[in-house]
C-alpha cells in the first residue's frame, strides 16, 4: 500500500521558553555542525507539502523560505498551546506534531505513523515505546481545534496527557531499535547536543 501524506501538514513547534538550554532557541542550534530545525526541514520537506513552524519569535525563522510561520493563540500554554496553533493554521485534515528538538527524525517511521493514520478513525496517533508516549511525534486530526480550545480555555493543566484523557486516540508501538531511539531523541540542553554526536554516524 502507498502511502499518501498530501492530507496531513506537518508542523514543527520550535517555541518554548528554552529555559535548560540557557534561554537559546533549541531549533536553531548545532548538531554534527547542523542546525536543528534544518535537520528536521530535511526530513519534514520531503514528505508534507504544507510546513508549518509554530513559534513566538518568527524573526528568527525569516530564512526559512517554504514555510508558514505562526504563533501560539494560548500565550504560556506550552506545546499544547503549538499543537492548537498548529492545527487551526493548517489547510489539511490533520497536522504531524514535531517536537522542534528532534534532530534524527525517520522518515520511515513517520511514514508508518501515517500508514496507521489512515487505517484508522482515532482523534490522534500517538507513538508509545518503553520510554512512554511521544505527543510531540503524533498526528492530531484538525476536527479536534474546538475540543482543544475549550480544554485551553477552561483547565489551567496544560499537560499534554490531562488533554489526551478526553480524547480517543491509537497508540502506535513501534519495534524499538536503533533508528526508534535515534528518531525519538530530543536535545534539552548543550551537553544533550554534544552528546547527539554519537547518532549522528
Amino acid at each position: 500500500m502507498i502511502v499518501e501524506p498530501g492530507n496531513i501538514s506537518g508542523v514543527i513547534l520550535a517555541g518554548g521558553e528554552n529555559r535548560r538550554f540557557g534561554g537559546n532557541i533549541k531549533a536553531k542550534s548545532l548538531v554534527g555542525g547542523k542546525r536543528i530545525i534544518d535537520r528536521v526541514l530535511n526530513i519534514t520537506g520531503k514528505i508534507f507539502d504544507e510546513i508549518i513552524i509554530v513559534t513566538n519569535s518568527p524573526e528568527e525563522f525569516s530564512d526559512l523560505k517554504g514555510c508558514k510561520i505562526v504563533g501560539d493563540y494560548f500565550k504560556g500554554a506550552g506545546p499544547l498551546g503549538g499543537i492548537h496553533s498548529g492545527i487551526v493554521n493548517s489547510s489539511k485534515e490533520a497536522v504531524f506534531i514535531f517536537a522542534g528538538d528532534m534532530p534524527f527524525l525517520s522518515h520511515k517511521l513517520i511514514m508508518r505513523q501515517i500508514g496507521i493514520y489512515y487505517r484508522m478513525s482515532s482523534d490522534a496517533v500517538i507513538p508509545e515505546w518503553d520510554r512512554g508516549i511521544e505527543p510531540l511525534h503524533a498526528i492530531y486530526r484538525r476536527s479536534l481545534a474546538d475540543k482543544l480550545e475549550e480544554h485551553l480555555n477552561s483547565s489551567n493543566d496544560y499537560n499534554i496527557r490531562v488533554f489526551l484523557n478526553r480524547i480517543d486516540y491509537t497508540l502506535y508501538k513501534p519495534k524499538v531499535n536503533k533508528e526508534v531511539i535515534r528518531a525519538f531523541t530530543n536535545i534539552n540542553t548543550p551537553l544533550d547536543a554534544k552528546n547527539a554526536n554519537q547518532y549522528n554516524k
